[in-house]
């Protein structure tokens, strides 16, 4: 790998958060289990306050959609009869959740209270989002020599900012110009690549995208963006013709800016 050249008509970088900033580890071993383990808890704690209502609500709703699916958990009204009752619901909304979780589901509604989870893990210092330690020096030296630094992750912008504002770094928010999810377009698609650029300013041949996933560098380079393939620890392997196809870097400190020079 290297040293890798970063092409002159770059003047933005935007970055993949996991298996890129961040281990994937991180959200496979900590933020998931987090909410398994603790998703009972939180609703006993919180069950009485509207924005918890609100999640509850959207995964009742979420629950009667998946009623014809195999092994969905139906989440019953409360009619106010105790608290026998309101421990049933409370464990119905644990079993669909574990239920979305154990399929890998995005619904909206999950994703929504798994937000507010980790918004309260975060605060709580719970958790802390994990960063690989040559991110934040690079990023640094980035933005001395000029360049913006954006985030495009399938993550919720807010779960972006918890990562980064509540990190084992501290809060490092300040280095990012800005922050994209999948509702600028899915990362699999050329022409998220398009809308990010437009969105920036400028031109997709100015921004170089770092993700460890050859599907989403290829829809970037499609969309005539430059791509570098992160390599970094509990990645997925890469094919030997992606080996040799992609420019590949295993640390941030491998790009070379040209105003390095």
């Amino acid at each position: 790998m290297g040293v890798l050249p970063v092409p002159a008509e770059v003047h933005a970088i935007l970055l993949d958060i996991e298996g890129t900033t961040t281990p994937i580890a991180f959200v496979q071993e900590t933020l998931f289990p987090y909410i398994k383990d603790n998703v009972k808890e939180y609703l006993r704690a919180h069950w009485e306050e509207e924005e918890c209502q609100r999640d509850v609500g959207l995964l009742r709703k979420q629950a009667q959609e998946d009623s014809s699916l195999d092994g969905a958990v139906p989440i019953p009204l409360e009619s106010g009869s105790g608290e026998e009752e309101l421990e049933q619901v409370i464990q119905a909304v644990v079993d669909n959740v574990h239920w979305q979780m154990s399929l890998d589901r995005k619904t909206t509604a999950l994703k929504q209270l798994q937000g507010h989870m980790w918004r309260a893990a975060y605060a709580t210092g719970h958790v802390k989002g994990e960063i690989f330690e040559d991110v934040v020096p690079a990023i640094r030296k980035w933005r001395e020599a000029g360049m913006k630094v954006y985030i495009y992750s399938s993550g919720s912008i807010e779960a972006q900012k918890l990562l980064f504002g509540y990190s084992t770094e501290g809060d490092i928010l300040e280095l990012f110009d800005g922050h994209f999810d999948t509702k600028i377009g899915p990362k699999v698609e050329s022409e998220s690549y398009r809308r990010i650029a437009a969105s920036i300013g400028c031109a997709t041949n100015n921004i170089l995208f770092l993700t460890d996933v050859p599907r989403e560098a290829n829809a970037a380079e499609e969309a005539d963006t430059h791509v570098a393939v992160v390599i970094r620890p509990g990645n997925a392997g890469l094919t030997d013709d992606e080996k040799s196809y992609y420019s590949l870097i295993s640390s941030f400190t491998e790009l070379f800016l040209p105003s390095s020079t």
